[in-house]
């Protein structure tokens, strides 16, 4: 703070000082003419100890807006100023000429950047250990908290959800009456939402070592599930749950300039896939099952980063963690649907069990080469990753379908169930990099795996059961109830044993498989702002492009292979595939305007069987708006505007 109390005591006490020598000075230079001047100088020092009386009252009152300062000047550190304006209420700005009031805003706008950066990739990984006291936030005792978030109020308009969903999901209808038919149109929606609004808080607590930095983050937003209450039942499309996205502590130490460790205990993004993901305009689903994969998941992971050399910041990161191993096998359609599902029920019973009803965790793992590809200013780094995970689901029965028990013995039920259990396993490996330039911005990714649902692969496809006759020849099923709320054929096929034929009277399990798939996507982006060298302090320098294609597509034989059985399993989407335009304009650091145009198109493969719904042309199993076609599309508009905070 330039202003100086001090400057302004040092002129009052001169005064002081001078008052008082001053009559002395007199008296001592005329002693003749003391009795004549002595009224004179009496009146004198009334009058100047007068002046030095008001001046230190003056001096009383600084020192006490000084104290005043400093401590409006803790109270903001710490922050606990209960003041919005952080001007303190006891000395306004205007009744100190020439100060400047107490952490009050600069006058005119806030400067701008230098130069204006380039398009950084949605989530650059955070490889480098933090430094201590480096997030700025308020401060409540010794912890930082520092809030994050944006405000997000878009207009969409879909050519064709048959679904009814705010977001694109083309695939199979499952809020609809049937999961092909749109009915006598194509169904357009109009939707306008502010759901996907998020929020969050980064922590920080200190330690005594300054080489270890301890930082947690919570973040949530809007896009649960709708309440139904007595007060909301006509209107709770506008009443969307709080959802939570992370919920995560982190501990980094830096053992030297070179090499630092970390781990990680909570809900955070998964180490597969979801490091290089699209930037676009709809973050709701963000391009699932349309060539993105990715997940936030329980975990408890750690890692190390190993420094190459720092002139072009080449660093090279390893990371492993163990994950709850979520297999996203669903009953989804309701109980209307009583032939394929029992609805919530059966997402708790079954979805939420056959994960970890495999009594082992999720292994992942990630290995991140990051460097400078680009060293001019306003660049992020460049990264290239390798990932990949396994994990395993499992069903458990406990009886046949029938309701009768398991039957024990060497050659029973049982002893078979317990040398094979019905299980398949998840797994999936990725290629992606991001690659900053000042030019343009490059994302990219390839994947390849087995029931990749819950990863967003895979055209929500799960696993299926294999016939017993194509494994042991002449044998026949015997389907069996679970624990876990089975079964549900819709995407899981049917849980099965299998006896008779080459079995004679004992028993095998019927072996089950993931769905294979594989996809990815490719996205380049341009600072038009920079491009075109606009002034960036200026209103033009927040202009952005970006282009964007993905797939999604299941292994056809998966699809077309005769030895699955179920009723709708494997669910007859061969691929979807989406294309972007996104145009973003950032008006300031707070406040951006979004532009994107898409096309969303899921193909069915025309020779499956659909028992439900049968296929009456070679075309395909879709009727859209009258019309039978093996492909469903949907053009979609959004824009509006996006606060951050």
């Amino acid at each position: 703070m330039k202003w100086s109390f001090r400057s302004k005591l040092r002129p009052l006490l001169a005064a002081a000082c001078i008052a008082c020598c001053c009559p002395a000075l007199l008296i001592a230079q005329n002693p003749a003419t003391n009795a004549d001047n002595n009224q004179a100088v009496t009146q004198q020092l009334q009058k100047m100890q007068e002046q030095l009386d008001q001046q230190q009252r003056q001096i009383h009152q600084l020192q006490g807006q000084l104290l005043d300062a400093r401590q409006q000047l803790k109270s903001v550190s710490n922050g606990t100023s209960s003041d919005p304006t952080l001007v303190p209420a006891s000395y306004p700005a205007a009744s100190l000429p020439g100060a400047v009031a107490v952490a009050s805003p600069p006058e005119g706008p806030p400067p701008g950047p230098a130069v204006i950066p380039a398009i950084a990739p949605v989530r650059v990984l955070p490889i480098e250990a933090p430094r201590p006291g480096g997030l700025l936030g308020i401060k409540a005792g010794p912890v930082t908290f520092q809030p994050y978030g944006f405000v997000k109020a878009t207009m969409e308009r879909d050519s064709s959800n048959p679904d009814g969903d705010d977001f694109p999901w083309t695939f199979i209808f499952f809020n609809a009456a049937s999961l092909t038919n749109t009915g006598p149109t194509a169904d357009p929606a109009f939707h306008l939402k502010a759901r996907a609004s998020r929020f969050g808080l980064n922590i920080e607590w200190p330690d005594v070592s300054p080489k270890l930095t301890l930082l947690g983050r919570i973040e949530g937003d809007f896009e649960g599930n709708f309440n139904e209450a007595d007060n909301s039942d006509v209107t709770s499309i506008r009443s969307p749950n709080v959802r939570l996205r992370i919920a995560s502590v982190r501990m980094d130490y830096r053992a030297s300039d070179n090499t630092s460790f970390y781990f990680l205990g909570g809900q955070d993004w998964t180490l597969f896939g979801s490091g290089a993901v699209e930037q676009i305009l709809e973050t709701t689903i963000n391009d699932g099952w349309g060539g993105d994969v990715f997940n936030r998941s329980p975990q408890l992971r750690g890692g190390w980063t190993q420094t190459l050399s720092h002139n072009r910041n080449v660093k090279l990161a390893t990371e492993f963690g163990i994950m709850i191993p979520t297999d996203g096998t669903i009953g989804k359609l309701g109980a209307d649907q009583t032939a394929l599902g029992g609805g919530l029920a059966v997402q708790f019973g079954q979805g939420e069990r056959e994960g970890t009803d495999s009594g082992r965790p999720e292994l992942e793992a990630r290995e991140t080469l990051q460097f400078q590809l680009d060293p001019a200013k306003g660049v992020a780094p460049a990264q290239i990753m390798i990932s990949g995970f396994e994990g395993w689901r499992q069903y458990t029965p406990f009886a046949n379908a029938s309701g009768a028990a398991l039957t024990s013995g060497p050659g029973g039920e049982i002893a078979a169930l317990r040398a094979n259990p019905l299980r398949s396993r998840m797994y999936g490996g990725q290629f992606a990099v991001q690659l900053p330039t000042r030019w343009f911005t490059t994302t990219a990714s390839i994947y390849r795996g087995g029931d990749l649902r819950e990863m967003a692969g895979g055209q929500i496809n799960s696993f299926v059961t294999l016939s017993c006759a194509s494994q042991f020849p002449g044998s026949t099923p015997v389907q069996l109830s679970t624990l876990d709320g089975g079964p549900v054929m819709v995407v899981s096929g049917t849980p099965e044993l299998c006896t008779g034929g080459s079995l004679g009277t004992t028993y095998a399990s019927a072996p089950e498989r993931p769905i294979r798939a594989f996809g990815g996507f490719a996205q380049v982006g341009f600072p038009l702002s920079r491009i075109f060298n606009a002034d960036p302090k200026g209103r033009n320098a927040g202009w952005q492009l970006l282009l964007s294609m993905g797939k999604d597509q299941v292994v056809r034989r998966d699809l077309t292979n005769p030895d699955f059985v179920g009723v709708v399993s494997p669910l007859p989407m061969l691929m979807t595939k989406t294309a972007h335009l996104t145009l973003f304009y950032k008006l300031n650091q707070w406040a951006s305007f979004g532009f994107e145009q898409s096309i969303y198109a899921t193909r069915l493969a025309g020779n499956i069987t659909d028992t439900i719904y049968p296929i009456s042309s070679g075309l395909g199993a879709y009727v859209i708006g009258g019309k039978l076609s093996n492909e469903l599309q949907d053009h979609r508009t959004e824009l509006g505007p996006i606060f951050t905070f």
